[in-house]
């Protein structure tokens, strides 16, 4: 192994420890592969940059484009209100329908936007029908990671089918996806409404639409939290602003609204005098409220938002889960001034199973997070038109959109996907001309397809090929198989699938699909063409094993995004996952066996 081949071997090692370790993310570590590449003289300059401008990038910068212009003119919640039509009776049924409908969303448009389309209605379903969301949410996650196994727009079957082509084989076709994966998506939607099905909890739901609720009391304990206060004549506060009254600096407590006569003042701003008669709605923990008495203030409890000793106050609870490319990720509710901005009090945040109720407003935000917001009804609706927030539960659907815009985006996304598939039109060329025709058509603005683009899985794949073609230019990819070769010894090739779908698949519980992807492709494919065996079998296989992404929450973002709002914690990912998992293995490595002639 000469200099070259040790700094590749090296600069892989450490890139992979970096993303596995979390403490830097992966799309920084894919510039400092390009640096590495780069300063060592690795790679020329042209060869080091080109994954920036390879047909890849350019095809799912494209594909985020298009996705966009679907959420955008309504047309994908067109569909998910369609999907209510389908719905049956029982619980079985609403988690059946879902997780069909992500599968099926999921063959033309990524798999996050697929999920965070139907997640709300779900939701909202779900509630209406008394149906617990933990026993629809993860397989409607699932669903839309099963439907990308079956679909040549998966960010992993993209970077798959560029990597084959970059060592000289044929690309993967929509038919080989749908042969392959199609086969794993059926056989997992099988086991998840049978044995998985069984397996799943019934966890209450991180968030419910009214204080009284006693699954939201369980699963935030606000009955510990929420408190009326009652502001007599004789009040030390009275007449003070709610600043001055010093009930957050000095004890620590939230006042969320203000009911002054037939006035609701929903929130109140901390220049909000304080009279008296005035009821608080006031958050806090019960050693801090004890103090209220001291302060001349009558302190009482209610059970709901009703006010035991006034009127109603017309105060909505809704549950907004961070989406996986907010804006608000890593900022916290106060860096955003989030209550000044959109008039909505944080009272709780569910993350990791837990859930957290004091200085909310300090905890970093990160993907996945369910926060508990109260305030008006306006203003969760204003909140929900934001990108990167999911409101769960609202009065009404999205503002309308017109219907000439909707059925425009399809038709031309429709053409780009179709003339792609068929292979009329290179992937990357179809994907960007639907794009442009998208922006031209006015379907959405420019402005709008930047923001759609999301550009760290751009910096990650575009730093992270360089990568790949390093291992194959220096001979590493050589040195390894053939090392690979020796180990597996005389086992037939039907066994070497086995074992990249486990690698595979493994990778992408630690990494991610895409990375996962990225750095196992041009191993597997190397492998395959040395000992023989059809490259394309190997690439499906990596493929599919890297959208299988079942067994932990941070293995992919559809995750994080049903993990808040179905109550989940890691362990119950595991439960299930395992068995979906396996059952993919199996219908894969047999399906890929059957269409590629793969030997025993």
């Amino acid at each position: 192994m000469g200099p070259k081949e040790i700094e590749v071997l090296v600069v892989s090692l450490a890139a992979l420890l970096l993303v596995l370790s979390g403490r830097i993310r992966a799309d920084l570590v894919a510039l400092l592969v390009v640096a590495a590449l780069g300063l060592g003289r690795i790679l020329p300059v042209k060869a080091v940059f080109a994954g920036f401008s390879s047909s890849v990038t350019v095809t799912i910068a494209g594909l985020f484009v298009i996705t966009s212009a679907f959420e955008e003119t309504g047309a994908v919640n067109w569909f998910a209100d369609r999907v209510s039509r389908f719905l049956g009776h029982g619980q079985r049924s609403v988690a059946g329908v879902f997780m069909v409908a992500g599968a099926v969303a999921s063959l033309v448009m990524s798999t996050i936007a697929a999920a965070a389309v139907l997640v709300p209605a779900s939701v909202q379903i779900s509630r209406r029908a008394k149906v617990p969301e933990s026993k629809v949410l993860m397989p409607l996650g699932f669903g839309t990671l099963l439907g990308g196994m079956a679909t040549l727009f998966t960010s992993a079957n993209i970077i798959v089918g560029g990597a084959l082509e970059a060592q000289g084989q044929s690309g993967l076709t929509m038919w080989d996806f749908l042969r392959i994966g199609g086969l794993t998506a059926v056989a997992g939607i099988l086991f998840m409404m049978t044995v998985g099905y069984r397996l799943l909890p019934s966890h209450p739901s991180a968030g419910r639409k009214a204080v009284g609720d006693a699954d939201l009391q369980r699963t935030y304990r606000l009955a510990e939290r929420l408190w009326e206060v009652q502001v007599t004549a004789s009040s030390r506060i009275a007449g003070l602003t709610l600043a001055d009254s010093a009930l957050g600096s000095r004890l620590g407590l939230t006042v969320i609204a203000i009911w002054r006569g037939k006035e609701a003042i929903i929130p109140p701003t901390p220049q909000e005098r304080v009279l008296p008669g005035d009821i608080l709605l006031v958050l806090g923990r019960d050693d801090r409220v004890d103090q209220l008495g001291g302060m001349g203030l009558a302190v009482g409890r209610g059970h709901s938002t009703t006010s035991t000793t006034g009127p109603a106050l017309p105060v909505a609870l809704s549950e907004v889960v961070i989406g996986p490319r907010s804006s608000a990720i890593g900022h916290t509710l106060k860096d955003l001034r989030f209550r000044n901005r959109f008039g909505l009090t944080t009272v709780a945040l569910w993350r990791g199973g837990r859930s957290f109720r004091t200085d909310v407003g300090d905890f970093e935000l990160d993907a996945g997070d369910a926060l508990l917001m109260v305030g008006p009804q306006s203003a969760i609706e204003e909140l929900a038109t934001e990108p990167g927030f999911l409101v769960l539960e609202r009065d009404s659907g999205l503002p309308p959109r017109a219907r000439g815009r909707a059925l425009l985006t399809v038709a031309v996304a429709g053409i780009a996907l179709v003339s792609s598939a068929l292979g009329w039109v290179p992937m990357a060329e179809a994907m960007l001309g639907g794009a442009v025709a998208l922006v031209l058509f006015r379907c959405l603005s420019i402005e709008q397809a930047y923001r759609a683009i999301d550009w760290r899985v751009i910096l990650l794949i575009g730093g992270f090929m360089p990568l790949g073609a390093a291992l194959v230019d220096t001979g590493l990819t050589d040195l390894l198989t053939t090392g690979l070769g020796r180990w597996l010894g005389g086992v037939g090739p039907i066994i070497l699938i086995a074992v990249l779908y486990l690698i595979a698949a493994a990778l992408a519980q630690l990494v991610g699909g895409q990375v996962a992807a990225l750095i196992i492709a041009p191993i597997a494919i190397s492998l395959a063409m040395n000992l023989g065996i059809d490259a394309r079998a190997a690439g499906v296989t990596v493929a599919v094993a890297c959208s299988a992404a079942f067994l932990t929450p941070i293995a992919h973002p559809v995750n994080l995004l049903t993990m808040g709002p179905g109550g989940y914690v890691s362990k119950d990912f595991v439960r299930v996952g395992w068995g979906l998992l396996a059952t993919c293995f199996v219908v894969t490595v047999a399906a890929v066996a059957l269409v590629f002639h793969v030997a025993m």
